[in-house]
């Protein structure tokens, strides 16, 4: 079974999203704007989710994880939970 680890900030709307995708594309560090900006409890590693099997995650977001360029941040990506910027760390 494929398995990633990915890091993401998980904000209400798609602007806020824009926003911090715009302050990454400009060198902000993603692990700082996680813990100030995100809505999911992984704030607190810095948006990482560790390691999770294919399946585990919402579709949108596992589409992203095990298909798009590694260590590139995606997003806005919109999900049930609001909208994701996700970068994947590695994959398996």
């Amino acid at each position: 079974m494929a398995t990633a680890a990915a890091v993401h900030i998980l904000v209400k709307t798609q602007q806020e999203a824009i926003a911090l995708k715009q302050k990454l594309d400009n060198g902000a560090d993603f692990a700082q704007l996680a813990k100030k900006f995100s809505i999911c409890p992984s704030k607190k590693k810095g948006g990482d989710l560790g390691e999770f099997r294919k399946g585990q995650m919402v579709k949108a977001f596992d589409d992203v994880v095990f298909k798009k360029a590694l260590l590139t941040v995606h997003g806005p990506i919109k999900t049930k939970f609001g909208y994701h910027l996700i970068k994947t760390l590695y994959r398996n």
